[in-house]
């Protein structure tokens, strides 16, 4: 890889002329900065900022670390961390993102990008958790995304469950349905938890009476993620004979909902005519590809990636949990 000593040398200039086309061009006359580039571009010279800010140059653009824990993973939250690029791109930052497949041995990882000298740092995982901070980053300057901890008081911008949950509950009550059967993510999960409380609360505060709703929450299986889901037929199985003993199912992620559209539409039954059918998520790519198409929540992994790196350019102080709006997605399942 070239030098800045090898940029000079095939200029004949010196390293500070090298050093000033790059940061500040306009000192340096038009032919000697032309002479300097075109030596940039035939060695293909990269500037090497890390080296910089370890001896102290806060010239050349700022940058923005993400540590993924899972993220990159999932079509579910790549949007998040395109969010963080492109917000940072128009700043004027950099990005650079270190995945983490286990947090229990991420030692190595944050080595790696605590090495680059980021101005801060994005510590985001695949689907709402609390998390452990890694005690390297305790005195650092980061922002969770799409998770929590207890381990310091930061910024957390998470997906608002409980709003989008209690509106969604809404509109079942506003287009007159009255016997919910939910089919909520596990209880373990933050979500599962959130999404059954706003559920619950909207049908209280409209004057129902809480045993009209028939709950269950899925399980987690996380190696064997198709038998996790296959429990909504299981669940389904129980209260469907001739007809649905329900006239709404609730569903605590648009995956649930895509195995129940399956069931439902097999035993002949029409949605949503002869039972509706709510998701959450609107899960990457195949939200509008249900027939009919699945009305659900959006949960906002862009917006979140966006907020978080805005946090970090624009030097937000705030330390808590920001809830990110989760908006209703109207469509013809319900």
């Amino acid at each position: 890889m070239a030098s800045l000593k090898d940029v000079a040398k095939l200029a004949s200039v010196s390293l500070m002329t090298v050093s000033r086309a790059i940061n500040n061009p306009e000192k340096l006359n038009k032919k000697t900065y032309k002479r300097v580039k075109q030596a940039i571009e035939q060695l293909n010279y990269v500037p090497d900022l890390s080296a910089r800010k370890i001896r102290g140059d806060s010239s050349g653009p700022c940058a923005i670390g993400v540590l993924a824990l899972e993220t990159a993973m999932t079509p579910f939250s790549v949007e998040l961390l395109q969010a963080i690029e492109k917000t940072a791109q128009n700043h004027g930052w950099n990005t650079f993102i270190v995945n983490l497949f286990d947090d229990k041995d991420a030692d190595h990882a944050i080595n790696t990008l605590l090495s680059y000298r980021p101005n801060g740092i994005i510590y985001t995982t695949m689907g709402l958790r609390k998390v452990e901070l890694p005690e390297k980053l305790l005195d650092k300057n980061v922002v969770l995304a799409n998770c929590i901890t207890d381990s310091k008081k930061l910024a957390c911008y998470i997906p608002d469950d409980y709003l989008g949950q209690y509106q969604a509950m809404q509109q079942v009550i506003k287009k007159g349905y009255k016997k919910p059967l939910c089919i909520y993510l596990s209880e373990k999960t933050l979500a599962g938890k959130t999404r059954r409380t706003a559920a619950e609360q909207a049908w209280i505060d409209a004057g129902n009476n809480l045993d009209d709703i028939t709950s269950y929450h899925t399980s987690i299986l996380s190696a064997n993620l198709a038998q996790e889901y296959m429990v909504t037929i299981d669940i389904l199985k129980q209260h469907c004979n001739k007809k649905p003993d329900f006239d709404v199912l609730i569903c605590g992620n648009d995956r649930i909902a895509f195995v129940a559209y399956q069931f439902l539409l097999g035993r002949g039954f029409h949605i949503p005519n002869d039972v509706a059918v709510l998701g959450y998520d609107n899960m990457v790519g195949t939200g509008e590809l249900f027939y009919p198409p699945l009305t659900t929540v959006q949960l906002p992994h862009y917006e979140i990636g966006e907020q978080a790196a805005l946090h970090i350019i624009d030097g937000k102080t705030q330390n808590e949990i920001i809830p990110v709006a989760s908006p209703y997605l109207k469509r013809q399942s319900l």
